[in-house]
């Protein structure tokens, strides 16, 4: 009955995937007992720098609870209150130790020309992080400057494993500029559901969630059969 159950699940979720649909599984009970492990940190600066205003800078993840072998976003937002508008040059992440590259990122900024757009970006290493560099960004009190971040979850980690991230580095006009070590983000890792491995199945067989294309490889149909039979062998 059990197999019988998961059987289902597994066709409910790839029926969910081809119609162009996410998958979503609802869990109970608390991500982490440890109030330590933060999904988000907040910081400000206010100096003589910065002219009588306050740059604000903030970090979070995008779960507190994330399967391995998945992935983790992580979401920096600089702002600023008041009259000024700096730019930003150069945004660096610090992921959590041991994490493998970045597999996409983006930056959404205030243009002069055409106003708020979100672009995908290519990141670089920088001393242990990830960077991403531009002339100038600009930020005011209304517009932000946000840069996701999106790392693959190892699969070494342990279910209920708490996972920090490191801070961030901002270089600009000076007083956005800033060096943040401590602003971190914390999730707590989990066995994956379902779902999650069956689209991860359907992902290396060429169907992605998003696209809800076949893949070159084979059928939706031969590639939900290889899934059925690797978990009901399983």
């Amino acid at each position: 009955m059990f197999r019988n159950r998961r059987a289902a699940a597994i066709i409910s979720s790839a029926a969910l995937v081809c119609a162009g649909l996410s998958v979503t599984t609802l869990e109970t009970g608390a991500a982490s007992a440890d109030s330590t492990c933060a999904i988000s940190s907040h910081a400000t600066k206010n100096d003589i720098s910065t002219l009588g205003i306050t740059m604000t800078y903030d970090k979070s993840a995008n779960l507190d609870s994330i399967g391995v072998g998945t992935t983790v976003t992580y979401k920096i937002v600089i702002g600023t209150t008041g009259i000024g508008n700096p730019y930003v040059n150069t945004i660096t992440d610090f992921p959590p130790s041991g994490f493998a590259a970045p597999t996409k990122a983006t930056i959404t900024a205030f243009h002069a020309v055409g106003g708020e757009r979100t672009e995908d970006v290519t990141p670089e290493p920088n001393a242990g992080g990830w960077k991403v560099t531009n002339s100038g960004w600009f930020v005011n009190s209304g517009n932000p400057l946000t840069y996701t971040i999106t790392y693959p979850v190892p699969t070494s980690l342990s279910p209920g494993q708490q996972v920090t991230s490191g801070g961030i580095g901002v270089a600009g006009t000076v007083g956005v500029s800033n060096e943040l070590p401590n602003l971190t983000a914390c999730f707590t890792a989990r066995a994956n559901t379902v779902g999650e491995d069956l689209l991860g199945s359907l992902g290396n067989n060429g169907l992605g969630s998003a696209d809800g294309q076949l893949s070159s490889t084979g059928s939706i149909s031969t590639i939900i059969a290889d899934a059925l039979h690797q978990y009901l062998g399983s």
